[in-house]
This record gives structure tokens, sequence and C-alpha cells, in this order.
């Protein structure tokens, strides 16, 4: 073995024990240090009766959430090459894992980039991003009309206030197909419409069918903790101001560790105006962080420990 190849095996190591070594600390410290958390108080709701029926729900729609995530990048990636159920799970796991670290999750890209070759680095990437605009798209949407429903019935926002955030989605829709022919570097707008529409329709419906029942499995675990913690607002009510925490939080900046704290303040201002307390809305956003986000991580630190570049696999 040459010295330069010890030297790359040495470094890929290091690199490994750093992701995963600042995965647990960040969710540590995020816990440890997080004084709005009464842990008492979620032990005394579990004492409820009916609280292990929803709490079993809760579970089972988690890993529906993070499942129908595997199935959506299996059927993307299979664009490219097929894929195995495991290997999809295994690609979605580390770069979850290595996403913990950066900006809206973006570090997501380049880890299931590493699992295919340079040629491919590129339609990978594509596909994720076809695979988090759909999320992203339904987010908007839904988060919009919830929204505009719950300023209806619990007029929070001034009526400019609203109509600039829709203007802003507008503006931003308007902005994105003006500019469609605007080229960059040999890429353009234009030119990724033209390799979305390329893409077998199938995919595309199949992507589509599973975005809205992940986001339908998301959404009910807001609903389900809400329920546990015996928030009794009307369905509609509790699901509009759901999304629309949802989106608002979701269009801040931040980075993956960071996830609930961001949601929470945002969730605090809208069900506060519902009459919710305050530490039910922290508990629901730091539970869902810790099942949607940290859970995968655990996971996925495994995968990441284990990963192999692409040289290596020919070896």
């Amino acid at each position: 073995m040459s010295a330069t190849r010890k030297a790359k095996q040495f470094l890929v190591a290091i690199v490994k024990l750093l992701i995963v070594g600042g995965a647990f600390y960040f969710i540590y410290d995020r816990l440890a240090h997080n004084n709005g958390l009464d842990w008492k108080l979620l032990l005394e709701t579990l004492k409820q009766e009916d609280s292990f029926l929803i709490a079993g729900l809760l579970l089972i729609l988690t890993f529906l959430n993070r499942f129908l995530e595997i199935i959506k990048w299996q059927n993307l990636a299979s664009v490219i090459q097929p894929i195995s159920l495991g290997r999809s799970a295994k690609e979605v796991l580390a770069a979850v894992t290595v996403a913990l670290f950066t900006p809206n999750g973006i570090g997501e890209y380049a880890a299931k980039a590493m699992y295919y070759k340079k040629d491919e680095a590129g339609e990978i990437v594509f596909l994720n991003l076809i695979c988090n605009g759909i999320q992203l798209i339904i987010a908007v949407i839904v988060g919009m009309t919830g929204l505009f429903y719950f300023n209806y019935s619990y007029p929070s926002l001034s009526g400019s206030l609203a109509f600039g955030i829709l203007g802003a989605v507008v503006l931003l829709f308007v902005l994105f197909f003006s500019a469609r022919k605007i080229t960059i570097k040999g890429y353009s707008l234009q030119r990724l419409g033209e390799k979305i529409n390329a893409m077998p329709k199938k995919a595309h419906q199949k992507n589509i069918f599973l975005a809205v029942l992940r986001y339908l499995t998301i959404m009910h675990q807001y609903h389900l903790l809400f329920l546990l913690f015996g928030t009794t607002l009307p369905y509609p009510l509790l699901m509009a101001t759901i999304a629309a925490t949802y989106f608002l939080g979701s269009s801040i900046p931040n980075l993956q560790f960071l996830d609930f704290a961001v949601k929470g303040s945002v969730s605090i201002f809208f069900f506060g105006a519902l009459g919710v307390n305050d530490w039910i809305v922290v508990f629901t956003a730091t539970l869902i962080w810790l099942l949607n986000t940290v859970l995968p991580v655990i996971a996925g630190s495994y995968f990441v420990f284990t990963f192999k570049p692409i040289s290596e696999h020919s070896e």
C-alpha cells in the first residue's frame, strides 16, 4: 500500500470521526442547554390515558416519514442506475448525518454524490434537487393556504404583511421563469426545465405521489404531538397553523441542528395567538427534531463510518 493511499485513508477516517463526533456533540449541546424543556412534564403527559396509543402512532409516522424519503430517492436514483432499497437507505441516512452541519441541509447533495462516480455527480445533484424541490413546492402551496386560513380565523398579521408574503412568493416565481434563459457557466433554468422534462413521466408521478404522502406524514406528526399535549383546537385550524408555521420556519435559512429552534420560534408566535402554552410548542418542535433528524443521524452515523470512496470499491 502506497504512502499516498495510506494518507488518503487516514484523512477519510478523520473526516468520518469529525462528522459523527460533531453530530453527537451538537445534539447533546442543543438538548443539554435548552432551558425551555422540562422532561418531567413529558413523563407526566405519557402517563395520561391514550398517550401510549398516540405515541405508538407517532413512532409509526416517524418510520414512515423516512421510509418514504428512501423510496423517493430509490425512484429518482434509478433514473441513472437501478439501486436497491437498502442502498437507498444507506445513502439517505448518511446524507442526513452530513447535512446536520450545513445551511438548510445543503451538505446532503455532496454526501449522496460521494456514492457515485465523478461523471455522475452532476446528475445526482440534479436528482436530489428534484427530490427536495417537489417537497418545497408542496410546503409553499399548502403553507400559504394555511397562512391565509389562519389569518382569516385569527387576524394576527396585518393585511399588508400577509399580502407582502404572498407578493414575495409570487415575485420569486416570476423571477424564476423570467430568468430561465440566463446562462451561467453553461447552465440555465431553461436547460434545467429541459432536463426535468426529459426524465421518465413515471418517475415524476411517483416522486410527486410520495412527496405528498411524506408531507401529510410530517404534518400529522405535529398533529399527534399537539393531541398528546392536550391541545384541542379544531382539526382544520390546527392543520392550517401547522402548515403555515412549517412553511415559514423552513423558509428561514438555518443549520439543520438548529432547525427545531427556528421552527419553534415561529410556532410560538402563531400558536400563542391560539392560546397554546409556549412549553407545548417548544416540546413539539424539539420532539419533531429528535424524531425526524436525530434518530436518522444516529442510524446514518454507521453508514458514514462504513463509507468507502468509489476508488476503493474496485480494489
